[in-house]
């Protein structure tokens, strides 16, 4: 599974960070690993270098085998949580797919 970050222009994501970030994502969705073949995470400020509540953004896009890619999408105050966020929407997008998939297979 290859892990992509990108980040807009209003956000630099250093060494220590984007490793960070690549770590805790390859832990959190493991168990998808085989299935998955790309991840793209993008990392955004949505009112550039004003302050505000729930202006980070994290859009993370999954290539699964087999399937069209699956994007969610999670806001929040700092970067670390709008991740964390999109990874659990994107552990319950995957889930279900899977089931799906797993249920009509054993009809």
């Amino acid at each position: 599974m290859t892990i992509q970050i990108n980040s807009d222009n209003n956000l630099t994501v250093h060494k220590e960070f984007r490793a960070q970030l690549q770590s805790h994502i390859s832990e959190e969705l493991s168990r998808f690993s085989d299935h998955i073949t790309r991840l793209e995470v993008h990392l955004s400020d949505e009112n550039g270098q004003k302050d505000a509540i729930n202006d980070k953004r994290c859009l993370v896009e999954a290539r699964v085998e087999g399937m069209k890619p699956i994007a969610v999408t999670n806001i929040a105050n700092n970067h670390e949580q709008a991740v964390e966020g999109a990874i659990e929407k994107l552990k319950t997008t995957l889930d279900t797919k899977f089931g799906r998939l797993k249920d009509q297979s054993q009809q």
